[in-house]
This record gives C-alpha cells, sequence and structure tokens, in this order.
C-alpha cells in the first residue's frame, strides 16, 4: 500500500555547492517535495527550495538529464547539480546539449 501523501511529491537530492543554499535555510540534501498531481517543471521546484536557478547547472530526473524547463511529476526522483562538473562529464552525461536548450529556452 503506498501512502497518499508520497503519491504526489517528488524525491530530492541536492548536491555540490548548492548545499550551501540548503544550509542558510536548515533544509536537508535529500527531502521530499509536495507538487502538483498534474506535475510542474523543474525550474518550478527549484524555486520551490529557494535555490537559485541560475546556479543549477544539471537536472536529473529519474536518473538521466533533462532541461530545467522539462516537466516532472509525483513520484519522479530529482537531483540538482550546480556548475563546477568536471569537463568531461558534462558532455557524457549530456549536460552541455541540455545546457545549449536551456539558453535557446530564455532569449528573449
Amino acid at each position: 500500500m503506498t501512502d497518499p501523501e508520497r503519491q504526489f511529491s517528488v524525491s530530492i537530492r541536492i548536491f555540490g555547492l548548492l548545499r550551501g543554499c540548503m544550509d542558510e535555510q536548515g533544509l536537508p540534501y535529500t527531502l521530499e517535495k509536495p507538487v502538483p498531481e498534474e506535475g510542474c517543471t523543474a525550474y518550478d521546484v527549484v524555486t520551490m527550495l529557494s535555490l537559485p536557478p541560475e546556479r543549477v547547472e544539471a537536472v536529473f530526473c529519474n536518473g538521466r538529464i533533462i532541461n530545467i524547463y522539462d516537466p516532472v511529476f509525483p513520484g519522479d526522483r530529482l537531483a540538482f547539480c550546480p556548475y563546477g562538473t568536471p569537463g568531461p562529464y558534462r558532455v557524457f552525461l549530456g549536460m552541455v546539449r541540455e545546457n545549449r536548450e536551456r539558453v535557446r529556452r530564455e532569449k528573449p
């Protein structure tokens, strides 16, 4: 049997220098956050956590890189990583690709 509250939340992990933002708020690095049943964007979750979006380079959703503007849904597992990941891993993991897409989406 599943916990009804858990059905409408995402599981979140915070990495690297973003942990300092969590420390400032007295929040843990691993937490559950409620999201609407119809989902929201990863950007929305970042702002719910009062993390500065400009400091988030990578969003992992269920083990794969997504764009910060892509949708996330209840039950998803998210991880937020700051800028500073070593070069080759940025390419292998898809961070470079998603950052190009993010810049494209943010252009007025």
